[in-house]
């Protein structure tokens, strides 16, 4: 029977301190992690950016996000290992949705071309009912 797997993203931030050495072995360490039980899709090393809040008195860090596939376990394992690792300042793995017909959920492709169109079609439909408003109250005051 083949393990059914899902898709995750998990976007993490390593100390600074560790240096550029030690950061690439943490990672190297969780894509070996993810590699043993799943399937990585893409990495992308965001690199030094400036936190949004200080942690542990610390106003940068290094970001890096994995996407991923693997068995509803992997997560919960990564969250672990994650949390009891020296230098990982903050950790999320979130479930990807892929967007289809049965969610709804548009992808940010759709959205972002969807805006600019829908803002022009919508201002004309609703100065047809302000002027249709008017129309009527001109007759009204007509008729009277």
């Amino acid at each position: 029977m083949e393990r059914q797997f899902s898709s995750y993203e998990a976007l993490f931030v390593f100390d600074l301190d560790l240096g550029d050495e030690g950061i690439k072995a943490i990672i190297e360490k969780f894509k070996g992690m993810i590699e043993s039980t799943g399937k990585i899709i893409e990495v992308a090393d965001w690199g030094k950016r400036r936190l949004a809040y200080p942690i542990n008195d610390k106003n940068e860090g290094y970001y890096t996000l994995i996407t991923f596939e693997g068995p509803g376990d992997l997560p919960a394992e990564l969250n672990r290992v994650f949390n009891i690792t020296d230098g990982t300042m903050r950790a999320m793995i979130t479930k990807a949705v892929k967007p289809t017909a049965k969610t709804g959920i548009p992808s940010v492709a759709s959205v972002s071309s969807a805006e600019p169109e829908a803002a022009p079609s919508d201002e004309p439909a609703k100065e047809e009912s302000s002027d249709e408003n008017q129309n009527t109250a001109d007759s009204a005051a007509a008729a009277e």
